[in-house]
């Protein structure tokens, strides 16, 4: 499958910036698994506040990235294009490596459960290789339009 561009991306994504945590769509095969990828700079709002002098992403926005990845790998699954996809849980999360501006984060997700709008997904980012953190998600599709 060839990559999806952000243009593509937020035809499928409700969220907009600055809530947008996904560039790029690598690889996707529709059912089982999906890498994305996100390039960060220092101009990326919450490195403001996050923190002055030692600016780091937070987790729960990595895991906000896992999602909105993962959201695309459901939308495509069930072709139900512009619905909005939630969390239902987060588990095993772990954050074993800071992320900081000019960091590229490649995001990968694999379904390890599924029920009809229901995904349990393993998801892992990595910066240059090395895992910056991992955790299960699960969540559904609802049957709200994003506007």
């Amino acid at each position: 499958m060839p990559a999806i561009d952000i243009q593509e991306i937020m035809k499928i994504v409700p969220h907009r910036y600055p809530m947008l945590m996904v560039d790029r769509i690598l690889e996707c095969d529709d059912d089982k698994k999906i890498v994305g990828m996100k390039n960060l700079t220092f101009n990326e709002p919450f490195f403001q506040g996050h923190f002055p002098g030692r600016p780091i992403m937070p987790g729960v926005l990595q895991l906000e990235a896992m999602a909105q990845v993962g959201g695309v790998l459901l939308s495509r699954r069930t072709g139900l294009k512009g619905l909005i996809p939630l969390f239902m849980a987060v588990d095993k999360a772990r954050f074993r490596r800071m992320i900081i501006p000019g960091d590229q984060m490649r995001i990968e997700l694999e379904v390890t459960n599924a029920r009809a709008r229901v995904l349990r997904l393993q998801g892992k980012v990595l910066v240059e290789g090395q895992v910056a953190a991992e955790a299960e998600l699960l969540f559904m599709v609802t049957d709200e339009k994003a506007e």
